[in-house]
């Protein structure tokens, strides 16, 4: 399975989303973007994700609610067409799962549902805070099971857990988000990684925001590149 770099664009700015997008055009890199609810429901967005055109494209809308609902949600992205990646949340459970994915190979079967299991932003002691009782660890165990026996494409985890769920999800996706450059602060992220790290521990996509997207955009686009040597 051929290693993908996402770029998230974190932004509401239709202008900032095309600079990130120009600015990262690389023969020795090609990169995916990764958009969010910030984006998506930006007074310009949707209709800017409709004409991208031959680029990859994940819209990051994290869905969790009942399975009837996320169903429908996802039938009325339709019209996207070029989408190539929607996220929903693993903890909607093993019915919600199945619909996602149902609903996905109704639309457009090339479309692919990945699984986000605990966010990075988590750190053990603010994952107890929300009332779980078990590790992170775990719990992203448990979920990427239930993913797998849902039949989703993908998984989204942090660094950290990937070489469990590798075991799990051999077929699978994995995603790693919260990557960060040397010398780059944590932000809002708790369980961060560098992008060698994560591919070596058995990402097959990594996901990476601020790192490019803030500063120069094209000598950090240079830097990542040099990181992954």
């Amino acid at each position: 399975m051929k290693k993908k770099i996402f770029i998230a664009c974190d932004t509401a700015s239709l202008k900032f989303a095309k600079k990130i997008i120009n600015n990262t055009n690389n023969k020795e890199i090609s990169f995916g973007y990764k958009f969010g609810l910030e984006f998506f429901n930006s007074k310009k967005g949707r209709s800017f994700l409709f004409k991208i055109k031959h680029r990859i494209i994940w819209l990051d809308l994290k869905l969790f609610d009942i399975p009837n609902t996320v169903y429908s949600s996802i039938l009325a992205l339709k019209d996207l067409k070029n989408i190539r990646y929607i996220t929903i949340h693993a903890s909607g459970g093993l019915e919600m799962m199945r619909a996602a994915k149902k609903a996905a190979n109704v639309i457009n079967k090339k479309i692919k549902i990945l699984g986000v299991t605990v966010l990075t932003s988590f750190s053990e002691k603010s994952f107890k805070k929300t009332g779980h009782g078990s590790r992170i660890n775990d719990v992203v165990l448990k979920q990427a099971k239930l993913a797998k026996q849902a039949g989703l494409d993908g998984i989204v985890c942090s660094g950290h857990e990937v070489k469990k769920i590798k075991k799990i999800c051999r077929k699978m996706e994995i995603i790693t988000p919260g990557i960060r450059l040397a010398g780059d602060s944590n932000q809002d992220q708790n369980r961060i990684m560098s992008p060698k790290i994560a591919f070596e521990n058995g990402a097959t996509s990594i996901v990476i925001g601020r790192s490019i997207t803030e500063g120069n955009i094209k000598k950090n686009v240079q830097k990542l590149i040099k990181s992954l040597k």
